[in-house]
């Protein structure tokens, strides 16, 4: 099953994941859609100081957007804030220094930003690739810890604030791959199976799909959304899939292409009229499973994911 899904998975997306996919499906864009001004409103990025993170975050500043960038490394995040600022003209972006695998430094940020900004719209982008199974200083498998249990912990601690808001909307950026994986909630930190950095990613992302679902049901009153930015063309991408990049640099997406359904979630009233908790592929909704390929879970383990994962987080929690 897994040779079928893998095979149907990179055929659609040579089809539609490619750059060639993206001009195609943009034939269809509502130009009017981004033409907004969004002063005033807040809005946070994870992993911003590249890759997609970077391109939305310059995006939302063009619009006036107050910009919060949440970065791993200091000077990276105030190159970015240079020139979003620069090339936007808008002073009001501001750099935040946060390890996304570390849950207690996340309940700590989170908790603090409470006390002092506004928010409107989450942006949970942030993410890695490790391709050897590595521990985290707390114990925690790196990209689980990174890709799921991170953007858990920062959306819990930032719901109340988001609640206060007028329109408070949070978007993760996942990715298509997770549609070769089916949710497996017995074995989230990959430590009986065997590791494979590649299905890893995909199952974290998987993961990702299935807390927004759940967060949509649970906080009727914030509109969630999970996406997949296509093949993009990110230093993330040529880091962690050396060989996925070198076979396919010429057809990747730019940057902003890969960013644009993100932008399209935070800041356009036609994205907030679409229901809550699904999965956008160029600024429409997709399905979150391949045909025939056996990866649909229970509600009982789409529950269980969530109750673990609080179970987990209370673990790392200041008392």
């Amino acid at each position: 099953m897994s040779i079928y899904r893998n095979s149907v998975w990179f055929i659609k997306g040579l089809n539609e994941y490619c750059r060639s996919g993206y001009e195609s499906a943009s034939k269809r864009f509502v130009p009017g859609d981004l033409e907004v001004d969004v002063t005033g409103r807040s809005f946070m990025v994870t992993g911003a100081n590249s890759g997609i993170g970077k391109a939305t975050a310059k995006e939302i500043a063009k619009r006036g957007g107050i910009i919060h960038l949440v970065c791993r490394n200091k000077d990276r995040g105030e190159e970015a804030k240079k020139e979003i600022t620069t090339e936007t003209g808008n002073q009001k972006v501001f750099v935040h220094i946060l390890d996304m695998s570390d849950p207690k430094g996340i309940w700590k940020f989170g908790e603090q930003f409470k006390n002092e900004h506004r928010l409107n719209v989450l942006i949970n982008n942030a993410g890695c690739m490790v391709n050897k199974r590595e521990l985290t200083e707390n114990g925690l498998e790196k990209n689980f810890a990174t890709n799921t249990l991170g953007p858990y912990i920062l959306t819990t601690v930032l719901l109340p604030l988001l609640e206060k808001e007028d329109d408070p909307r949070v978007i993760t950026v996942s990715s298509g791959g997770m549609l070769v994986q089916k949710l497996n909630v017995s074995d989230l930190q990959t430590e009986n199976t065997t590791f494979d950095g590649t299905m890893v990613y995909a199952q974290n992302k998987r993961q990702q799909v299935v807390m927004t679902e759940q967060w949509a049901k649970a906080h009727p009153s914030i509109h969630f959304s999970s996406m997949h930015p296509g093949w993009a063309n990110t230093p993330a991408v040529q880091s962690s899939m050396p060989d996925f990049y070198e076979k396919m640099k010429n057809k990747l997406r730019t940057e902003a292409q890969g960013a644009d359904t993100v932008v399209w979630l935070a800041v356009s009233s036609a994205a907030r009229k679409q229901a809550s908790g699904l999965f956008f592929q160029d600024r429409e909704p997709v399905a979150t499973h391949l045909p025939l390929a056996w990866t649909k879970s229970s509600p009982g383990d789409d529950e269980k994911l969530m109750q673990v994962l609080e179970e987990l987080s209370q673990q790392f929690k200041p008392q």
